[in-house]
């Protein structure tokens, strides 16, 4: 089974999506539907999809669980819950659909520390409880206290997004590299193998400069602890779906087919319990 575990979907005749919050989204400032999306994984032999929140609202975790309860490739739902909620537990009891986890934007948080807020573990904790996965959406500055949190709470299984986002544009390295090495020492923890397209120089980007970090989150996770993730429709910023598989497939070349079988679609499967 082939699966993108990292997809987005949203209607903004519903609601705005704060985060678009300049001329640069203009290309993507509409709305997405999974019809937009089939083609493509028709077109690379997906077989399964993760769709993932992109606002901290209910109603838009809401409707992404019906849509995922359906017939078709969404098997599950990576949506929003507020950690800091002491209902949080109430929340999460009968969701109406196959949620599978749960973000936040850790990134937008003003304080780097946020992961690591007690309020924020008792909810991390409660989500070991409910048997959810957590992605988690940051970028180098927050990557200590993510480590801090994935050591606090062992019994959750963390999902690190877009390999915290490292500056490729820039060219930059370090401290980077050595943090997301240490954070993958930690057994609880995978990475989603995803979102550095758009971390490049959208318009003069070239294979040769994202993959030595592709190569990285592998050398220091392991094949059975990195998954395939699309970031669609976010990449189209930088890269078409067939330029990322593309890019994926480039930086697994050197590995077994079972390793190769791991990143595109074992480890998903496995992490996130998706049975379709």
């Amino acid at each position: 089974m082939r699966i993108d575990a990292h997809h987005h979907l949203w209607d903004l005749s519903r609601r705005d999506q704060p985060w678009m919050d300049g001329p640069w989204a203009d290309p993507i400032r509409r709305g997405y539907a999974p019809g937009d999306l089939a083609p493509h994984l028709t077109g690379h032999g997906i077989d399964a999809t993760l769709v993932v929140q992109s606002s901290s609202s209910y109603e838009e975790t809401a409707e992404l669980l019906a849509l995922a309860a359906g017939e078709g490739p969404l098997a599950g739902v990576v949506g929003w819950a507020d950690l800091r909620d002491p209902a949080l537990a109430e929340v999460l009891a009968a969701p109406p659909g196959p949620l599978v986890g749960i973000r936040h934007q850790v990134q937008d948080e003003p304080d780097p520390d946020w992961l690591v807020r007690p309020d924020v573990l008792r909810g991390l904790r409660t989500l070991a409880g409910a048997g959810l996965v957590y992605d988690l959406l940051v970028t180098p500055r927050e990557l200590p206290a993510a480590h801090a949190a994935v050591r606090a709470v062992p019994e959750l299984s963390f999902v690190l997004d877009h390999a915290a986002k490292p500056a490729v544009a820039r060219g930059d390295w370090q401290p980077w590299a050595d943090a997301l090495t240490a954070l993958a020492g930690l057994p609880n923890v995978s990475c989603k193998l995803s979102g550095l397209v758009t971390e490049a120089d959208w318009d003069a980007w070239r294979p040769q400069q994202i993959l030595p970090y592709a190569r990285h989150v592998l050398e220091s996770f392991g094949p059975g602890r990195v998954m395939f993730g699309s970031d669609w429709p976010v990449c189209t910023l930088a890269a078409g779906y067939e330029d990322v598989v593309a890019l994926a497939e480039s930086a697994t070349s050197h590995l077994s087919e079972p390793e190769r079988a791991d990143v595109f679609g074992g480890t998903a499967a496995r992490v996130y319990g998706v049975r379709r």
